[in-house]
């Protein structure tokens, strides 16, 4: 028996989740992870904006990235501390931490020049120091070594945790991005399909911030008093990326504050409708990507996520989606808001015992392989 941590930091710019696992593996073969504690802590305004200025093609500079791969390192590293120190651990005593890094800039296809490559940061070094312990980092660059698209990252998790003999799981996550797992009923790893479904919280927070300086909808509270524009809508759902064939990922690059601002510009409407309109769109988005591969003799849509939080948006999905049975995490006994940094560690340990965990036919990669980087304390 022994404990792990995991980091996520999404592309929604929450701040640092941080989730405790305690892993028993008298079963070697079939370890066990159950979910110990999870603690959030969101990032400062000024941070926050820093990363954000990274993410922009117009206004980033590689020593903005530089020193924010070191002071993200410190961020994440003091994250695990204070887990552990608020649930009674020490964070010397954990087997390794599994960071999945801040995703500054992802571009799975070669474009030009441009090779297919990902970036996370966060810097590993700093977070074995602070944390004194081992630490996996870097799960996306193997996969896209092999011709993976390095994303989604957590199918091999979901399938570890949700898989069913008895029903389909569709496992819908909703951050910034929205991502599918599709879990057979009785079906095996190489069966487990996984992609983008398209712009998760992106575009919904995005607007939140533009008119009324909020960082999200809490609870869809505007997008409730909102009408939908049809005229945005249809623009919306044009969008190239919606009639993509899986595997498929996506990103800020496609569906961030450039996007948004360019559409602001062109149309004109009050700001619960851009809103309500935006929430319609990734309902319709998950809608249109996981309806041909829904079985028809039952499956059930797991929402989990910040976007399961929306109830205005988990309304949506199941008006959209009338062939699911559609839930949220809670309503299994799992957590939403843990789901990726839990994640972070099955992949983590799996890396630690050299075992792969990309899943190919949710990547496209030729192989399967060993995730992640370690840092060796």
């Amino acid at each position: 028996m022994s404990y792990a941590a995991g980091i996520m930091s999404g592309t929604s710019l929450d701040g640092i989740d941080v989730a405790i696992v305690k892993i028993d593996t008298s079963a070697p073969e079939d370890p066990v992870y159950e979910f110990a504690a999870f603690e959030s802590y969101p990032f400062e305004d000024e941070t926050k904006k820093r990363i954000m200025t990274a993410l922009s093609i117009d206004n980033s500079d590689v020593a903005l990235i530089c020193s924010l791969n070191f002071e993200l390192g410190k961020l994440f590293g003091n994250a695990v501390v204070a887990a552990c120190k608020k649930n009674n651990l020490a964070s010397e005593a954990l087997r390794f931490v599994a960071s999945h890094g801040q995703t500054i800039y992802h571009h799975p296809q070669k474009e030009g020049l441009l090779e297919p490559s990902t970036l996370q940061i966060g810097e590993s070094s700093v977070i074995a120091e602070i944390v004194k312990t081992d630490v996996v980092s870097d799960f996306r660059y193997r996969d896209m070594a092999v011709g993976g698209q390095g994303a989604p990252i957590v199918p091999y998790s979901e399938y570890i945790l949700y898989r069913s003999n008895y029903v389909q799981r569709i496992l819908q996550n909703i951050g910034g991005i929205s991502n599918a797992t599709i879990i057979p009923k009785e079906g095996m790893l190489k069966n487990v399909l996984a992609f983008d479904t398209g712009p998760g919280n992106m575009i919904i927070d995005e607007l939140c911030q533009h008119f009324y300086q909020k960082p999200y909808d809490s609870n869809g509270s505007f997008a409730k008093q909102g009408s939908i524009h049809q005229g945005l809508l249809s623009e919306f759902m044009s969008h190239p990326f919606i009639a993509k064939q899986a595997p498929k990922t996506t990103g800020r690059e496609e569906f961030g504050k450039d996007y948004v601002h360019d559409l602001l510009a062109k149309y004109q409407m009050p700001a619960n409708d851009w809103i309500k309109t935006a929430t319609l769109f990734t309902a319709k988005a998950i809608a249109e990507g996981v309806r041909p591969y829904v079985d028809k003799t039952g499956s059930e849509l797991i929402i989990g996520g910040g976007g399961s939080y929306n109830s205005e948006l988990v309304k949506m999905i199941t008006a959209e989606l009338p062939e699911a049975q559609v839930m949220i995490q809670e309503d299994i006994g799992f957590s939403s808001e843990a789901k990726e940094a839990v994640a972070m560690v099955i992949l983590g340990h799996r890396t630690m015992e050299r075992l792969p965990s990309n899943v190919p036919s949710a990547t496209g990669a030729a192989k399967e392989v060993i995730l992640g980087k370690i840092t060796y304390y």
